[in-house]
């Protein structure tokens, strides 16, 4: 018998065959997967593209000089389903932009979890001391979020995904080359940014401004002529004596031809000397100490409850999570019921007093607190009922085709609420807010936000029966019908 036709030459052909068969597979394998390494496709299949960053993010991505991590202090075990919703769009969506930086070339979004309860001294190196917040980190500069920054709320309910938003303006605000400066009045007796006193100094919120990427100053206006260029806003907490009127000048002329911003905490039984320049900005800081005499309105210490809150992107956050703020002495600032009507100048009241609550104007000589009907100062029915807290804005005239940035000027009553004693909770939300809006870090990008729909599938008990049957009969009859047939055709 020849060799090629022995079964020696069949047993050497079939190794030979599955020899190549198998290194056929193995190329092939390895062929595959470096093709999906090197070369990748995705596609977002959901309907409101939850899964794809605008063209926007991911340029500025691209463009990223500086490593960015991301902190994510989310409760691993949630106790609500929003809270698990939440932690899954926030886990999505950070995972896109490390994807992104990945494609990029330079993966320079970097992200991890950090268990608050369990990592305390790794939260407590970040400054989170709550659960359910984000952090980015560039180097020294950081970022925070809450989950309430991540959702547009109306009435209480989510409607719409903003994280994207909300992400993309802390990538660009930790990697900003350039720091945005904040000086603080003095000359007047204002509250001191380097005081660690309890009730006069700003210390705690100098170093809450620095751990978000501001830089602090002071500023007297007696001692300059021109506020400097780069004061991205000023601040004048408490004063105790009154501006003079060149230095009201100045700051209407910065407020008006600079596009400013300017936050004044005023407090009751204080000249500030500031009535012309409020007046402008549509805003009456009365001379009244706000009184209420309804325990529930109260702490034992005496500090005020303020639980009145108006829509507005400042005291959103504290309407979302029905945060309260907390004051001591507070005066009435309101939007001045005599101002001409304007339409360039957008007043809002955020901060309100309870309904039985009224200001004092005779503070000054009387002991009793008593609401003297005529004389003393009563809250209207439009909310927030005596306003202690108002923002006024320069805003394009309707018949303008095009928009102008204009000045923006916060009103609080009372210096109490950003000093040490009481920045906390609901006020260090105030304050961080306050001059997060007044220096546009809130800038709405061109990022739209994606709206959240709900699915609910509602079964009545006949068809929970018969989808039970079908599953547990149907499915598996077809299964044993097709395999007698197979059986049978093979019998046959």
């Amino acid at each position: 018998m020849h060799w090629p036709d022995s079964f020696q030459a069949n047993r050497w052909l079939r190794t030979i065959n599955l020899v190549l068969q198998a290194l056929l597979f193995f190329t092939l394998f390895v062929g595959v997967n470096y093709l999906a390494l090197r070369y990748t496709w995705r596609f977002d299949l959901t309907r409101n593209r939850f899964f794809s960053l605008s063209a926007e993010t991911r340029s500025y991505i691209d463009q990223l000089k500086e490593p960015v991590h991301i902190v994510i202090a989310f409760d691993t075990q949630p106790d609500n389903e929003d809270d698990a919703q939440a932690r899954r769009d926030v886990i999505s969506l950070v995972r896109e932009y490390t994807y992104a930086a990945r494609s990029s070339g330079q993966p320079r979004i970097t992200s991890e979890e950090l268990d608050v309860f369990q990592q305390t001294s790794r939260a407590a190196s970040l400054g989170i001391d709550a659960k359910n917040v984000i952090v980015f980190v560039c180097g020294e500069r950081r970022h925070y979020l809450s989950g309430g920054d991540l959702y547009l709320i109306e009435e209480r309910e989510k409607r719409a995904f903003i994280g994207e938003r909300a992400f993309t303006a802390a990538l660009l605000n930790v990697t900003a080359p350039a720091r945005q400066k904040l000086y603080f009045l003095t000359g007047h007796g204002e509250m001191d940014p380097s005081s660690v006193a309890v009730d006069r100094g700003l210390s705690q919120l100098r170093t809450e401004l620095r751990v978000r990427n501001f830089e602090v100053d002071t500023l007297d206006l007696a001692r300059t002529r021109l506020i400097p260029e780069d004061a991205a806003m000023l601040l004048g907490v408490s004063p105790k004596a009154p501006y003079l009127p060149e230095e009201q000048e100045r700051l209407r002329e910065y407020l008006a031809n600079k596009a400013g911003r300017l936050l004044l905490a005023l407090d009751p039984d204080t000249n500030h000397g500031l009535d012309q320049l409020l007046q402008d900005w549509g805003v009456r800081a009365e001379d009244v100490l706000v009184l209420d005499t309804d325990p529930e309105q109260s702490t034992e210490g005496g500090d005020l409850i303020l639980r009145t809150i108006a829509p507005h992107p400042i005291t959103q956050l504290l309407l979302t999570n029905q945060i309260t703020l907390l004051a001591g002495r507070v005066r009435v600032v309101r939007p001045d019921p005599n101002r001409p009507p304007d339409p360039t100048l957008k007043l809002t009241a955020l901060v309100g007093a309870s309904p039985t609550a009224w200001g004092e104007k005779s503070f000054r000589y009387v002991d009793r607190a008593q609401y003297d009907r005529g004389i003393d100062l009563k809250g209207t029915a439009a909310a927030p009922s005596l306003p202690v807290a108002v923002v006024s804005e320069r805003v394009t005239a309707a018949n303008l085709p095009f928009s102008v940035r204009g000045g923006r000027l916060i009103a609080l009553a009372s210096g109490d609420f950003l000093s040490n004693s009481r920045l906390d909770g609901g006020n260090l939300v105030l304050a961080r807010n306050a001059i997060n809006w007044a220096t546009e870090r809130d800038a709405q990008l061109n990022i739209p936000p994606r709206s959240i729909t709900k699915f609910q599938l509602s079964l009545s008990q006949t068809d929970l029966g018969k989808l039970r049957l079908g599953l547990l009969l149907v499915v598996p009859g077809a299964i044993a019908v097709l395999g007698l047939c197979v059986y049978w055709s093979r019998r046959s």
